[in-house]
């Protein structure tokens, strides 16, 4: 049924999507602020406040590996889980140089959002011992326009290889 729900909403979006943006443009680089934010502050460093400020409240979460998750359910994840020690266990992502495409979406002339995908590698170190390559995998992410702050409202996490 999810599944179902992804490709529905892909061939709703299909139309609306315009060419890639262009690395210089404000959106593109914005995406990208949003995106160091919520991984190089929120994701490396265990810094959960990232996170609540950065999602939608209808955020969900596709993890090839994981399952289905709303807002509540990765955050709980997050706190209880890859964050609950950083002394123990620390995890950091890495964005692939070069990999990540963002193409915006438009309602008629408006800009309501923008679609982000790429390719992130993750490292991770035990007990503070010395950082190992963990896994690479591909992600898509929707932004979107939610009371005039850009939110991320749906991630997909995928295709995750040693």
């Amino acid at each position: 049924m999810q599944r179902l729900k992804l490709i529905i909403l892909f061939f709703i979006l299909l139309p609306t999507l315009k060419a890639q943006e262009n690395k210089n443009s404000s959106l593109y680089k914005l995406i990208m602020e949003k995106d160091s934010l919520l991984f190089n502050i929120g994701f490396n460093t265990c810094k959960v406040q990232q996170f609540e400020d950065l999602l939608s409240k209808d955020f969900r979460f596709f993890h090839d590996k994981d399952s289905i998750s709303d807002k509540t359910t990765f955050l709980n994840g997050i706190k209880n889980g890859l964050c609950k020690s950083p002394e123990t266990y620390q995890s950091r992502r890495e964005l692939l140089p070069g990999s990540t495409k963002i193409y915006p979406l438009y309602k008629g002339n408006m800009l309501y959002g923008a679609i982000q995908e790429g390719v992130h590698r993750f490292y991770e170190s035990i007990n503070g011992n010395k950082e190992n390559y963990g896994s690479t995998a591909r992600f898509t992410h929707v932004w979107i326009l939610e009371d005039n702050n850009w939110k991320l409202n749906t991630s997909l996490s995928f295709n995750h290889k040693k």
